[in-house]
């Protein structure tokens, strides 16, 4: 999981049960930091999507960015992230 998603959701927990969500995600998945390659395979794709005039919002960026950086299959409800498929992004999308 992304931290970016860790974030997204956890900010959707009311505080007093956020520590307790923060501790069982940790447990049921391994958290992906923003790394080098992150960062670079996100300006990659920034640069080609704007170049297009087809930018997608940087969250959901980063979070394409991470499993394409991380070599893993993005499993998401964002339909624009249909776009990065032909920039490698192996995608399941969820209803």
């Amino acid at each position: 999981m992304s931290i970016i998603t860790l974030i997204e959701v956890l900010r959707g927990v009311s505080p007093r049960k956020r520590e307790k969500v923060k501790h069982l995600l940790k447990q049921a998945y391994r958290i992906l930091n923003i790394d080098n390659n992150v960062i670079l395979k996100y300006c990659e794709l920034y640069t080609l999507l704007k170049e297009k005039g087809q930018l997608i919002p940087d969250a959901d960026l980063l979070v394409a960015s991470t499993a394409l950086a991380n070599n893993l299959t993005l499993v998401t409800k964002d339909k624009d992230s249909k776009r990065l498929i032909k920039y490698g992004l192996k995608l399941e999308l969820r209803a």
